[in-house]
């Protein structure tokens, strides 16, 4: 089978292990980007919130079922899905409802939170633009589970391209894409949120750095369209990612153009192009946020050290925000090296993105996987799921282990032949 064939095995496999979970993935920010889709599809705020409500209350009584199932004491209780169904519906409409009432009504959103919160995802139509075309097609529940299963594979995919793009041999490749969906990439892609679009966005851009640095110069057009297409699509689905990503790959391209001007050679085209795509996502990233009243980074900290405006606003933001990031910073480091397999595989991928010696490898995929950190250091928040926030610094090991890997092989294949040649050990010399 050739290597395409089996990169669709891996996809349909992974498809196919998720049908375990079809309900039940859904976060508190899943009612907010999917009454956003209901919306643009032309529901009003009323249909949008009865669907998206009973969207995200039949998952929490399926999450409730399946809890009593295995609890040592009440696993031969009655099954509590109906009443869970019915209490989350009469909590979230005596919610809604009063938020209605109190004229909360614009935006595309359903108000499920204060109008100040909601601003946030209403800066954010890519994603729900994104499900339009399966909610349409599929329903709801369907519809929200085959778009997480398409975003997943591509981002598979996305990384077997760019392995590829690298030279890397197909099994290799398979191998990188086979771990986007094993690790913490493909778990969180699943979940109906923007990362799983925010992962492979990004690994369009890293793509497009890889044919940029490794494609000879001969295809600078295709890179800039890469970079500069998923960098703008990145400000639809969350605008500080594009920031992020923009800044990264501005001065990694930039820091390649330095070592070789100081080599006596040219920055050369491609890494022009990262470089120049980089900085125009940077300016115009701010520069549109602030053109469309984009909530600013002082509202963002208001809505972290506040609890989504539950409080009143903090005086002094700037100094609170920098007391909590260290010590965000001080627990996260104590429960690494309590499991550190996450600081494990950041080094294994990061020592094969530098012995694979290959410029794309060890320049942009650092860069990409640094905005997962960014992203965490925007929002220090200890109790978020499952660590979603850094979810893109795992781009460094699926893209580095495989490197990893390949550099181990290829040095034993080396050594041998070179064993072969020098013949077997002398007997009697051996013998002593």
């Amino acid at each position: 089978m050739r290597p395409r064939g089996w990169v669709l095995v891996l996809a349909a496999v992974f498809a196919v292990l998720q049908l375990a979970n079809v309900a039940g993935r859904d976060t508190p920010d899943t009612k907010n980007y999917l009454s956003y889709a209901l919306s643009l599809r032309g529901e009003s705020k009323r249909e949008a919130a009865a669907t998206t409500i009973d969207y995200a209350c039949r998952g929490s009584a399926s999450i409730a079922a399946r809890r009593q199932s295995v609890n040592v004491v009440r696993f031969h209780a009655p099954d509590p899905t109906r009443r869970v169904l019915a209490e989350c519906r009469a909590r979230e409409w005596r919610n809604v409802s009063a938020r209605l009432r109190a004229g909360q009504t614009g935006g595309h959103t359903v108000p499920f939170m204060p109008e100040r919160f909601m601003r946030i995802f209403e800066a954010r139509p890519g994603y729900p633009v994104f499900l339009l075309p399966f909610l349409t097609l599929f329903g709801v529940t369907w519809g929200l589970w085959l778009a997480g299963v398409a975003v997943t594979v591509a981002g598979g995919a996305l990384v077997f391209l760019i392995l590829r793009t690298l030279r890397a041999p197909a099994p290799i490749c398979l191998t990188g894409q086979a771990l986007y969906y094993v690790l913490p990439c493909g778990t969180t892609a699943m979940r109906p949120m923007t990362e799983g679009l925010m992962l492979a966005l990004t690994l369009t851009a890293v793509w497009g750095c890889a044919l940029a640095l490794e494609g000879g110069g001969r295809r600078p057009r295709d890179a800039a369209w890469l970079v500069g297409g998923s960098l703008a699509a990145l400000f639809t689905v969350k605008h500080s990612q594009a920031l992020f990503l923009g800044l990264c790959l501005a001065g990694s391209g930039a820091l390649v153009a330095v070592r070789r001007r100081r080599a006596g050679r040219e920055p050369g085209r491609g890494v022009v192009t990262v470089t120049v795509a980089g900085c125009c996502s940077v300016a115009g990233t701010v520069l549109l946020a602030r053109l469309l009243h984009y909530p600013s980074e002082s509202e963002s900290l208001q809505d972290l050290l506040t609890h989504h405006f539950s409080r009143p606003d903090r005086t002094r933001v700037w100094p609170e925000f920098l007391h909590l990031q260290f010590n965000f910073w001080v627990e996260w480091t104590r429960r690494q090296l309590w499991e550190p397999l996450f600081a494990v595989a950041l080094a294994a991928g990061a020592w094969g993105v530098l012995r694979a010696r290959r410029r794309a490898a060890g320049v942009f995929v650092p860069a990409a996987a640094c905005t997962g950190f960014l992203t965490q250091a925007g929002h220090p928040d200890i109790a978020i799921w499952g660590d979603r926030l850094i979810v893109l610094a795992w781009l460094l090991p699926v893209l580095g282990l495989p490197l990893l890997l390949e550099s181990v092989l290829l040095r034993e294949r080396v050594a041998l032949p070179a064993q072969e040649r020098s013949g077997p050990p002398d007997r009697a010399h051996s013998m002593g």
